[in-house]
């Protein structure tokens, strides 16, 4: 499974309900990365103010670091490549980043209309109809 690595400017906390303005993509990414946590995958994300060897550890990150500098923040990395940069990526995209997506986005049956992927639709999977 693909290791996906949030690195974040100097926060005090990462949910983004801190203070008196709440940062609503904050509290999107928190929400999105437990939410990939809960399906196993391997997402973590780094704060500048909380965890400074991260930054330092990682060539791609100390790259970018000395290039551009904490005004680019957050970094997204997958496996070692820059994925994103300046924003967070959204649910769907980190999703499909961890080889996720289809499974975990779409649904294996629709029961409002008694179908399932494997049923073949209406037809039950005949290629001439009615």
């Amino acid at each position: 499974m693909p290791a996906i690595r949030i690195y974040e400017s100097a926060l005090c906390c990462d949910t983004g309900v801190c203070g008196p303005d709440v940062d609503q993509s904050l509290v999107e990414v928190t929400a999105d990365v437990r939410h990939l946590q809960g399906l196993g995958a391997d997402i973590a994300r780094h704060n500048l103010a909380s965890e400074p060897t991260a930054f330092a550890e990682d060539e791609t990150v100390r790259g970018f670091m000395h290039v551009v500098g904490s005004k680019g923040l957050p970094l997204t990395i997958v496996d070692g490549v820059t994925v994103a940069t300046g924003t967070y990526p959204s649910r769907e995209q980190l999703l499909t980043l961890a080889g996720l997506g289809q499974a975990a986005v779409e649904p294996q049956s629709r029961p409002e209309l008694g179908l399932t992927e494997k049923s073949g639709g209406c037809c039950g999977g005949s290629t001439s109809c009615c």
